[in-house]
């Protein structure tokens, strides 16, 4: 039970009636001129993407100990 072409042209008919082709002609050029905007817009950041450089700035990590002098273990306490 799905929509057949005669639904779909007596749907498109109540809209053309309720809102006008003027209405829809506007809401599709908006509709189009939004999707071209978003496409530019993805293209151009995809430029900037492949303009800038990949890698991240690298952080030295000292070489200090893991477990300081004065770290207690805790297990050779219990085992005693």
């Amino acid at each position: 039970m799905g929509l057949s072409t005669t639904h779909l042209i007596i749907f498109l008919v109540i809209i053309v009636v309720i809102f006008g082709t003027k209405k829809l002609r506007n809401i599709g050029s908006d509709l189009g001129g939004a999707v071209k905007g978003f496409k530019d817009g993805m293209k151009d950041s995809a430029d900037k993407a492949a303009d800038t450089p990949a890698t991240a700035p690298v952080q030295q990590v000292s070489a200090a100990p893991l477990a300081s002098k004065e770290a207690i273990d805790v297990e050779a306490k219990t085992k005693a």
